[in-house]
């Protein structure tokens, strides 16, 4: 899953979040060197990409992509299925989505020395932009996506999974649905069991 997902499938508490959100950067057992809620916040994120990377569902999404997009396709899902969490924010949370991501941000500003260095580096692009709110809308995807190629000089071609969003929507849209319930049922257990105290 993506930034959007991560996030709000980590629960109500600020370091647990934070920690999910950065935890694509702390490799191995180097989360050990955190405060305890952002080590559970790690651990929930790697559980969270073990479950979705294995799972039916989304690699039936990935399959679609894959002849194209080869090896970036798993990407490219996590990134669509923001967009559908994003669109459809108000099934999933009671918060609107201007005030939650904005929250966020604010957590992030909060606990700015927590964060990586590459972390700290790109959240003034990330709020300046309001990446997260932009996910909402075909727009906003396909300039993740642009920005997602030129960050592999333009090999993958990422770019254009646009086309392949637009021509099979309904489709990812309802795989999105359908995984993304077994995912908070996921996280929810998870949380509790990684829980540090």
């Amino acid at each position: 899953m993506n930034y959007l997902a991560h996030i709000y499938l980590s629960g109500e508490n600020e370091l647990v979040t934070i920690g999910n959100f950065i935890a694509d950067g702390i490799k191995g057992k180097s989360y050990k060197k955190h405060p305890k809620h952002i080590q559970t916040g790690i651990l929930l994120h790697r559980n969270i990409d073990t479950f979705t990377d294995a799972h039916p569902t989304v690699r039936q999404s990935t399959k679609r992509l894959h002849e194209k997009y080869g090896h970036y396709s798993g990407i490219i899902v996590d990134i669509l299925y923001d967009h559908f969490l994003a669109k459809n924010w108000s099934q999933y949370s009671d918060i609107p989505l201007d005030v939650y991501v904005d929250t966020f941000y604010d957590s992030l500003e909060t606990h700015y020395e927590l964060l990586p260095l590459r972390i700290q580096k790109m959240m003034p692009y990330m709020v300046t932009d309001n990446w997260l709110l932009n996910y909402a809308s075909i727009e906003g995807i396909s300039r993740v996506l642009d920005g997602m190629n030129r960050r592999t000089k333009n090999r993958s071609g990422m770019n254009e999974a646009v086309n392949e969003l637009e021509l099979f929507y309904e489709d990812f849209e309802t795989e999105f649905s359908s995984f993304f319930e077994e995912l908070i049922s996921f996280s929810k257990q998870k949380l509790i069991e990684v829980s540090i105290i």
